[in-house]
């Protein structure tokens, strides 16, 4: 495969195989997450759980975070054992079962416990499927372009574009399905949309991606995977499904203080082999460099993940008690405001990997570090709008539906800050990573969403608290503002010394 390939609307023919089988990949995801607060506060008679917000927020943060702590283990075992290309198979395939098991548990019956058990180990499964695919899919995207292509942040944003319109469609389908017929059709759709994924990948990869995501000691000659790879993918399966229920079994068994070991016990294994591993894999001074601007990056898109994930918390219940979602005689599902930002992504990816283009043309294009900061102020701006909003609803002795272009504007604002973080964020690890460390630092960069994620699900527990301390009413949104304001001035600070530290690179 050249690398000069520009078949896919002036792109890599391979872009357009990445791009399908993240669509719907992120269909997937995207159709769970928009049912998951909304079906954990249903009553039980409904088909729910009957949790209330702060029980349903802490295990959407939960589980939210975890799918982004994963992705170090698949980023991994991709760059030292299986390659790309195996992982996302491990994943795809992981994550339908997890949909699935999600599915069985929302049929409904009386048996609370059993309905939980299932529940709770069908996120498990998603959790470890998702580890396998995602780091080493965006891997793959930037193997398709030299370091400084000047097509490579274009490349992510048209890919980024394939998440979003994955996104868009599941709350549409999914969505209505588990809120308007059954919680269990959500999730079963859920789980079809990623074996669909699963099976573009097969038929496409071999012939538009040629040698890229194959294991790394393979043949140089070799394009596709063989019997023995095969096998390997299904057994990590079954290693994978089996091993989220068998410890789901045995974790129950064992007492509240060990509960509690277990998880510092693992995270401080986990962390020292990634030191160990980004030293070893880390050589001069150059690379140094670049290792700690993807660090420092990180840390500041934590902070942008705790504003952005509102989505799925407060968001989506803003939408279902505070909008008002009745057009003519239809009444709008609260799960479809998740399409939103999804809408905007598909509008206006283009439009930014048209604008860093013409910028580059002009020697105008903002380094990565200046991107960010003006991604960040976005954000503070958005939240700042929904504060108002959520202000105007709830400032009265009772709450006053308000027009859903509230909640439209603030996901067009967080959109716009989305598109200067995200897709170039994926690129730049791409580029700044040792090439021994590439899927490995994209696990790292995949942690900080996880923080980010669980940080969101906190935010409104932290803001009741900080009330108490002050003794006088705070908005989670104006909260959330300040802080994202705050880190937006601290990166335009930086900017300067963290463009030094890319040594080069754009």
């Amino acid at each position: 495969m050249s690398k000069n390939d520009k078949a896919f609307f002036g792109h890599p023919m391979g872009l357009s195989t990445l791009f399908a089988t993240e669509m719907w990949e992120r269909f997937s995801y995207y159709g769970m997450r928009a049912l998951l607060v909304l079906f954990l506060t249903a009553e039980f008679a409904k088909g729910g759980f009957g949790l209330d917000r702060e029980a349903a927020f802490t295990i959407y943060g939960i589980f939210t975070g975890l799918v982004y702590v994963t992705p170090m283990l698949g980023g991994v075992l991709a760059d030292k054992v299986l390659g790309q290309r195996m992982t996302i198979y491990i994943g795809g395939l992981t994550m339908a079962i997890g949909q699935f098991m999600l599915s069985a548990a929302a049929i409904g019956g009386d048996d609370l416990e059993s309905r939980q058990f299932w529940f709770y180990a069908g996120l498990g499964v998603l959790i470890f499927g998702n580890g396998f695919f995602k780091p080493n899919i965006s891997t793959m995207v930037g193997d398709l372009y030299d370091n400084n292509d000047p097509r490579k942040d274009g490349g992510f944003t048209i890919f980024y574009m394939g998440i979003n319109l994955g996104a868009f469609i599941s709350p549409l389908v999914a969505g209505w399905l588990g809120e308007s017929v059954s919680w269990e059709y959500g999730y079963l759709s859920a789980g079809v949309g990623m074996l669909v994924g699963v099976l573009w990948f097969l038929m496409r990869s071999e012939k538009t991606l040629g040698r890229i995501g194959m294991p790394p000691k393979s043949e140089e000659t070799r394009t596709r995977l063989n019997g023995l790879e095969w096998g390997k993918i299904a057994g990590f399966v079954a290693i994978l499904v089996f091993g989220v229920i068998g410890f789901m079994q045995g974790w129950a068994a064992l007492s509240e203080s060990t509960q509690s070991i277990i998880p510092k016990v693992v995270g401080v294994i986990g962390g020292g082999y990634l030191i160990v591993s980004i030293i070893r894999g880390t050589e001069g001074k150059e690379q140094w460099a670049r290792v700690a601007v993807i660090l420092v990056l990180a840390f500041f898109n934590i902070f942008f993940w705790v504003g952005f994930e509102q989505a799925g918390t407060t968001f989506n219940l803003f939408a279902e008690e505070n909008t008002n979602r009745m057009l003519g005689s239809f009444e709008i599902p609260a799960s479809w405001f998740q399409a939103i930002n999804a809408i905007f992504i598909v509008l206006l990816a283009p439009v930014f990997s048209i604008l860093w283009l013409r910028l580059d043309k002009f020697k105008m294009n903002p380094k990565t570090p200046f991107k960010f900061a003006w991604g960040m102020m976005l954000l503070a701006i958005g939240a700042a709008v929904m504060a108002v909003a959520d202000g105007i609803s709830n400032g009265g002795e009772s709450i006053v539906l308000v027009s859903s272009l509230w909640l439209t504007l603030v996901y067009l604002i967080f959109t716009m800050g989305e598109l200067c973080i995200s897709p170039i964020g994926l690129s730049m690890v791409t580029k700044l990573a040792p090439p021994k460390l590439i899927s490995t630092m994209m696990g790292v960069w995949m942690f900080s969403f996880a923080a980010g994620n669980f940080g969101a699900s906190q935010m409104e527990k932290l803001s009741k608290s900080m009330e108490v301390a002050m003794g006088q009413p705070v908005n989670v949104f104006w909260f959330v503002s300040a802080i994202t304001g705050v880190a937006t001035l601290l990166l335009f600070i930086l900017g300067p010394w963290l463009s030094k530290m890319m040594k080069g690179i754009n």
